[in-house]
């Protein structure tokens, strides 16, 4: 099996795949010097203006891959951001699925655009749409957007799209499974007549991501990274047949064995109850989904990058394409729908080349479900009746259960 450093690390410098000066400066201040694959894939081909669909999972860097090319194309470009008294017309949009998505790429991007002398804003659901509209007064070159807060913007004359040069979907596929892709065309359909570049990225390729690309990319240049095979293995997988009544402190005890692990639910009332019982379990856990104010769902996320929360409780929608690095273990307390579900959830961790833990809960009922979506992604693991008081589950990394008398 090829190592992580194989998967996911480049020798070329962005230097070498033409980023300018001013943004290799921010970058290496940031002590980001080598590209990973998508970014070695994309960038060249993205600076030469050409329509790009690139196949990658969320963590594989992705946003420097399309920011850095967007950014400088349109620096070297004439600028339309200032506008007296009509809309905001930005040259570059990003479309992506959630807030929270939003926020991230924002972060990365908004310094990039800084020392190119560029305004880049974020606008999405959740947040004060007046106090957006006042920001995009102050300039707005690029605008990293929800489908649905943009509209809003759009509807209200505040942002006129139809002079973009560059258009990036983030995460297609997680957009259809919204159902954002009506929203998406919406935008699509106003650029039409305008030239443009459109960076398309997907962790899939089929459906209506497939039809998308066929009908409004130009000529696409496609470039794939990791497989699905290639990130499970990074991966360490485990299925425990746990009792209801000993549930929650087989997964208090795990909590307690990690640094970071993000638990996964499938509801929001059954995140905000599993909050509660973990707290009384001593763990100190916050939930993030659609119901919390998006003032809550950034508190939850800052204090969990910032190492100050240990777990995260997340619905599966509110989770979609989040960037948490050093995430050690991802617990599926619920089972999740499918077997994309389960590749999406599980890829919060092993992100960039490391290694992870991934446990899934399962009550007798839910056996099957966990057979079937083992068998779709090939993943041959035992499942292991487990005890909150089983000491294995203080190190999971290095446990292999083929050993264990108790395998079903």
């Amino acid at each position: 099996m090829p190592s992580a450093q194989d998967l996911y690390a480049t020798n070329k410098t962005f230097a070498e795949l033409g980023v300018a000066d001013q943004l290799c400066a921010v970058l290496s201040a940031q002590h980001i010097t080598t590209a990973f694959p998508i970014q070695a894939m994309t960038i060249a081909d993205a600076l030469a203006g050409r329509d790009i669909c690139g196949k990658a999972k969320t963590g594989s860097g992705k946003t420097l891959g399309f920011g850095l090319p967007m950014l400088q194309r349109i620096a070297d470009g004439e600028s339309f951001s200032a506008s007296s008294g009509g809309p905001a017309r930005p040259r570059g949009l990003v479309l992506l699925p959630t807030r929270e998505l939003a926020v991230q790429v924002h972060e990365v991007l908004e310094p990039l655009g800084k020392a190119l002398g560029l305004h880049v804003n974020a606008v999405y659901g959740g947040a004060d749409i007046e106090r957006q509209i006042k920001s995009i007064h102050k300039g707005c070159d690029v605008i990293i957007a929800t489908p649905g807060r943009l509209i809003d913007l759009g509807d209200r004359g505040e942002v006129n799209v139809e002079n973009l040069d560059v258009l990036v979907l983030d995460e297609a596929d997680r957009m259809a499974d919204m159902g954002f892709m009506p929203q998406v065309e919406w935008v699509l359909r106003r650029i039409a007549e305008h030239p443009h570049q459109t960076l398309l990225f997907s962790a899939t390729l089929d459906g209506a991501v497939d039809r998308l690309v066929k009908r409004y990319l130009n000529d696409p240049v496609f470039h794939e990274v990791a497989s699905d095979t290639q990130t499970v293995s990074l991966m360490v997988h485990h299925f425990l047949n746990v009792h209801q009544m000993d549930r929650i402190k087989v997964a208090s005890t795990i909590c307690n064995s990690y640094g970071k692990t993000i638990i996964f639910c499938r509801t929001k009332r059954g995140a905000d109850r599993l909050v509660e019982q973990l707290a009384k379990e001593g763990v100190n856990a916050a939930a993030i989904h659609g119901d919390l104010r998006q003032s809550q769902r950034e508190k939850a996320l800052a204090d969990f990058s910032a190492d100050r929360l240990a777990v995260l409780v997340a619905t599966d929608v509110a989770a979609r394409g989040l960037h948490i690095d050093g995430v050690d273990c991802v617990m599926h307390f619920d089972p999740p729908e499918d077997q994309k579900a389960y590749l999406h959830r599980s890829g919060r961790t092993a992100r960039a080349g490391s290694t992870g833990v991934v446990v899934s809960l399962l009550l007798w009922n839910q056996i099957i479900e966990a057979e079937v979506i083992m068998r779709r992604l090939g993943l041959k693991r035992p499942i292991v009746e487990v005890f909150s008081n089983n000491p294995h589950l203080k190190d999971l990394a290095s446990w292999d259960p083929t050993m264990e008398d108790s395998v079903l």
